[in-house]
């Protein structure tokens, strides 16, 4: 037995259907949106979609009756080769393949395309990531309130009406003041009209006891409406106060001359992502870029991404120039400074020293997470830099850093997610 549902499609069903659709096709989605992060541009990222779909993962459930169970005697309409008791011989079993058969060249099961918009595929993109041990530090003084519902008024406006709450209570009213019921008139009307026409010799006397019954019934129904404004009730709104917990992103990137375009285009790519990720899922998170060579300076976001800027390789800059603007304007007592460091691992040998001294006494402590992405050569050839042999010396010592390397677009998002999945510990 299969079930159809043949109501009319209504106004706002279509956006219900589409949400339902991206529930079942959510694996075949996700894994589509995690492509798409290694063809498309940099500033291409978070917009529309067109998603391929396989239509084999995603079969509707069907009822069927058991062919093994059950006894069924009955001829299908329009058969002319059958009768009531023949036998139906088993069909063979390569009959009914309908086209099904894999082709050398591809899948045999067809496809749609599909579109992703934007709010879809972010909600996709970064599911189930977040800032690892965001506290609750000290809150900003914030006008922003949330509505939480909180019952029924008696009083509000029409969208906010609940027509269940009103009809209900509707219900109990008419039932409790016994109005008649539509179909108890017309029983009245009926019978009166069947005493009119018949030979009984009391139906004079009948019909006006029945037109008397029927006229108080009416005045009755007349008294008691169908729905009193008493009976109205509206969905009531609190509005919330909702306090923002006080959290700063620093986006360290190295853009030095022996970062190749290659690997200016990795680091770009997870910051982006880094970006977007956290316009998404956090409303109130300050980001503060800052771009190093032998110099390092804090730029906007435009500068951060686009600047052409080159020059030597001092990785402590960077580090100087974080503890300068977390001094100014983020103390560490107040807020939850997270860090993401984007390089080809490449520094002055002099300096490793001084990274090591800046990271493990002042930045890790101030820092609730330390991600580390080293970006490669497009080759994937394994090099064990300075900066790497640094890093796992902290990482070795019980320090807080998570340190990962990069050498193609493909792997940006596993690298992404793996960085801030929700099971990541930070101290």
């Amino acid at each position: 037995m299969n079930i159809i549902d043949r109501r009319l499609n209504p106004q706002g069903k279509s956006l219900s259907n589409r949400r339902r659709f991206i529930r079942r096709a959510k694996q075949e989605l996700a894994e589509a949106v995690h492509k798409a992060t290694a063809e498309r541009g940099i500033s291409d990222l978070g917009g529309d979609e067109k998603i391929w779909v396989r239509t084999s993962r995603l079969k509707e459930p069907q009822i069927r009756h058991s062919s093994a169970l059950g006894q069924r005697d009955h001829v299908l309409p329009g058969n002319k080769q059958y009768e009531e008791g023949d036998r139906i011989k088993r069909p063979s079993s390569q009959s009914g393949l309908g086209g099904r058969q894999a082709s050398l060249d591809g899948d045999g099961d067809d496809g749609f395309q599909f579109v992703l918009s934007q709010e879809e595929f972010l909600d996709i993109f970064f599911d189930d990531l977040e800032l690892p041990d965001l506290l609750r530090k000290q809150m900003k003084s914030s006008d922003n309130f949330t509505p939480v519902r909180a019952g029924h008024a008696l009083s509000g406006s029409l969208p906010n009406m609940n027509l269940m709450r009103t009809m209900r209570n509707s219900l109990a009213r008419r039932i409790a003041l016994k109005r008649p019921h539509p179909a108890t008139l017309a029983a009245f009307e009926a019978e009166i009209a069947r005493l009119a026409e018949s030979d009984d010799p009391d139906r004079v006397q009948k019909c006006a006891e029945l037109s008397e019954q029927l006229e108080r019934q009416r005045r009755r129904s007349q008294r008691i409406p169908f729905i009193d404004p008493l009976d109205v009730r509206y969905n009531r709104f609190e509005l919330v106060p909702q306090p923002v917990t006080s959290a700063v992103m620093f986006c360290l990137m190295d853009v030095s001359g022996s970062m190749t375009e290659h690997m200016k285009d990795l680091a770009k790519r997870f910051y982006k992502l880094l970006y977007l990720f956290l316009r998404r899922r956090y409303k109130d998170v300050d980001l503060v870029f800052i771009r190093h060579t032998h110099l390092a300076r804090e730029v906007d976001e435009e500068t951060f991404f686009f600047s052409t800027e080159t020059g030597g390789t001092v990785v402590s800059t960077a580090f100087e120039e974080m503890l300068r603007v977390v001094g100014e304007r983020y103390p560490a007592d107040n807020w939850n400074i997270y860090a993401a460091q984007a390089s080809d691992g490449d520094n002055v040998p002099s300096d490793n020293a001084k990274v090591i001294a800046l990271l493990r006494d002042r930045i890790l402590p101030a820092c609730q997470y330390f991600a580390y992405i080293e970006v490669g050569h497009q080759d994937g050839m394994a090099q064990m830099t300075d900066l790497w042999r640094t890093y796992e010396a902290l990482i070795r010592g019980g320090e807080p850093i998570a340190a990962r390397k990069v050498n193609d677009r493909s792997q940006i998002f596993p690298v992404f997610r793996d960085l801030f999945a929700p099971t990541k510990k930070a101290k």
